[in-house]
């Protein structure tokens, strides 16, 4: 499924707080692309679609089917922190159901780079485009939890392409202010 790790899926990606989820109708569609019979199994333990822990947690479990081959992942049932729930509803499981899949889907090469927390596919690279006005920003922030909360605005991309500029006022903002 070498195809699949070289699909750039950033444009069908959606960030909840510090996550990035891939959305799994646009991954099962190009699972379907390169293999139409491919099939996707979400499995129940005891006819209840998730397996219930003695915290009241709960894991969902799902599998994948393409060309053959046959992967199976599974995941709690979490909020959009990563935090599992207790005595989860179902539209939760239902959700974690859904994210069980694309990470299954994953697991064949279609976006496996943002589980590894990587940004781009294999083979691409892209140059981070710096921005003026937050460079201006940085520059103008007067103190170190200023700088701090502005940094924790950004998305992983400015932060990436502005680090050397965070960097450098971080350092100016620690100076003492006698040698600053």
């Amino acid at each position: 499924m070498s195809e699949l790790l070289k699909i750039n899926v950033n444009e069908h990606t959606e960030r909840k707080g510090n996550l990035t989820y891939l959305s799994w109708a646009w991954a099962w569609a190009e699972v379907l692309k390169i293999d139409p019979a491919a099939r996707w199994t979400a499995h129940e333990w005891n006819d209840r679609p998730a397996m219930f822990l003695p915290d009241g947690s709960a894991m969902v479990k799902v599998s994948v089917e393409i060309k053959g081959d046959i992967k199976t992942c599974v995941l709690p049932v979490m909020d959009n922190r990563n935090r599992a729930i207790t005595n989860p509803d179902a539209f939760s499981v239902n959700t974690a159901v859904m994210r069980c899949l694309a990470k299954c889907i994953a697991m064949f090469g279609l976006g496996l780079y943002i589980y590894a927390g990587e940004d781009l596919p294999e083979g691409e690279v892209v140059t981070p485009k710096v921005d003026d006005e937050l460079i201006a920003l940085i520059n103008g922030a007067a103190t170190l939890d200023e700088l701090t909360k502005l940094f924790k605005r950004l998305t992983k991309e400015q932060r990436m392409a502005h680090i050397d500029y965070f960097t450098a006022r971080k350092k100016e903002l620690s100076l003492p202010p006698e040698v600053a």
